[in-house]
């Protein structure tokens, strides 16, 4: 899809006055906050409306929130002054993105399955860069046995991830904890139902030799 036809789309998708994943956090990532620690740099990735971002700012974190609809960063805005926190947003297209290199100490990819197999290889290699030394990355996206499910992200099987691929991008990297699983997930009506998941946690070696 074009990047025209797929702003048109996420901006349509977000208009509604409900938010379309709901507000409450990412229950993976929630479980991950004992990682987590106030003062750190942290980069919400396609966080859309926000409710990831605003999670890892109520830890005291100082937040970036990326996504590329405008309409979407407004609700998360929103949401962010709702929740009492701040929340740094940016309009942007993770593609042309300029990343940056050891900016972050944690970065949130969750469900980022927007992209096919050489743009989703790209973006793996920017989240390496953009880490700091010992930097944390939490990803949690649909495997391909999502397809039959059909109860939230891409129908096309190459924006799919599998526990094998996410341990090869992320290679040197210490694994603290990589699983498939299928678990029933509740967020808005976006994702709703019995889904096939996989969650990374890992963290950037102080030289990352790759």
């Amino acid at each position: 899809m074009r990047a025209a036809e797929a702003l048109v789309r996420w901006n349509a998708r977000f208009q509604g006055e409900d938010y379309l994943f709901g507000t409450a956090p990412n229950r993976f990532l929630a479980a991950q906050a004992g990682y987590l620690k106030p003062g750190q740099r942290a980069l919400a990735i396609a966080d859309g409306e926000g409710r990831n971002g605003v999670f890892l700012a109520q830890q005291g974190l100082t937040v970036l929130s990326v996504d590329f609809s405008p309409v979407a960063l407004v609700k998360a805005r929103r949401l962010a002054a709702h929740a009492g926190v701040e929340l740094e947003t940016e309009c942007a297209d993770l593609a042309e993105w300029t990343w940056g290199r050891e900016r972050f100490d944690v970065i949130a990819g969750i469900f980022i399955q927007f992209a096919d197999a050489p743009l989703r290889a790209r973006l793996f290699a920017s989240i390496r860069e953009a880490l700091k030394p010992g930097g944390l990355v939490l990803i949690q996206g649909y495997r391909p046995e999502q397809i039959g499910y059909g109860t939230g992200g891409p129908k096309e099987l190459d924006h799919l991830y599998t526990a094998a691929m996410l341990r090869a991008a992320f290679a040197g990297f210490a694994i603290l904890h990589l699983a498939e699983h299928d678990e029933v997930i509740r967020e808005g009506s976006g994702h709703d139902g019995m889904s096939a998941l996989v969650d990374l946690v890992a963290r950037k070696p102080q030289t990352d030799s790759r």
